[in-house]
């Protein structure tokens, strides 16, 4: 099992990822194993910057590049097993039979190269709740997840039976926790209504503790993701909090 980070929030704090070679120092002085994702530009950025993580003792699940195919073949490429799902748009209002046909697609291509195509379920997107979820799992059968239990959660969906439902089917977990700012705010306006936050700082009893055990008593043994979204203060804080937190149910 490997801990990384899916650093979306630390970009968000600082303005983007200025050195991903100072990003990873960072991260391991706190005890990370990597990143989610190593963002390319072409292949021989893909080349340049998986070197740096092989330097630095860290690793990365996938790659992300200017397009889909290139991302399928760098994470190819590179020994990695999953992408993330990006069928076209992906807001709510793409019609759910669409976003099925091209979601069967796009696994469909990626399998040649042994790569699987995940689903992250998200807030705001096409699939948000687990009414959706359900429905993409059972008609697009090749698809795997990335599970992300706290927007499944703040979607009021059931963490730990889709755990036990899609196990063998699960390429990757987002951990964070749930904090609810207001509401008597809709889903429509989500991030007005909550924010994500370091695991125990949360007000809305997501089931963190229960979905890590659960994935223990499992045996499962891929990357576990901390992604917080939002900071409110230095991200390393946050960060070596929630990854504390994980190692003492996983470790």
């Amino acid at each position: 099992m490997k801990f990384g980070v899916a650093d979306y929030g630390m970009n968000v704090w600082d303005g983007d990822c200025y050195s991903i070679e100072k990003r990873l120092e960072e991260l391991r002085s706190i005890g990370y194993d990597g990143t989610e994702r190593l963002e390319a530009i072409d292949a021989a950025d893909a080349m340049y910057k998986a070197a740096i993580y092989r330097r630095l003792g860290m690793d990365f699940a996938t790659c992300r590049s200017a397009n889909v195919d290139a991302t399928i073949r760098f994470s190819a490429a590179l020994g990695k097993e999953y992408v993330w799902l990006t069928p076209g748009s992906a807001v709510r209002t793409v019609d759910m039979d669409t976003y099925i046909r091209r979601a069967n697609r796009m696994v469909e291509c990626a399998a040649p190269y042994g790569i699987k195509v995940a689903l992250h379920n998200h807030l705001g997107a096409r699939i948000e709740n687990q009414e959706e979820l359900d429905r993409f799992m059972k008609e697009v059968p090749g698809a795997s997840l990335l599970l992300d239990i706290g927007h499944l959660h703040g979607a009021g969906g059931d963490i730990l039976g889709t755990i036990e439902k899609y196990y063998d089917r699960i390429a990757a977990v987002h951990f964070k926790d749930v904090f609810i700012k207001d509401a008597s705010i809709g889903l429509d306006n989500w991030s007005a209504r909550l924010r994500f936050c370091e695991l125990g700082a949360g007000n809305c009893d997501e089931p963190w503790r229960e979905a890590a055990a659960l994935l223990k008593k499992l045996g499962y043994d891929k990357w576990v993701l901390v992604e917080h979204d939002t900071h409110l203060r230095e991200p390393l804080i946050d960060l070596k909090i929630s990854l504390d937190c994980l190692k003492e149910i996983f470790c």
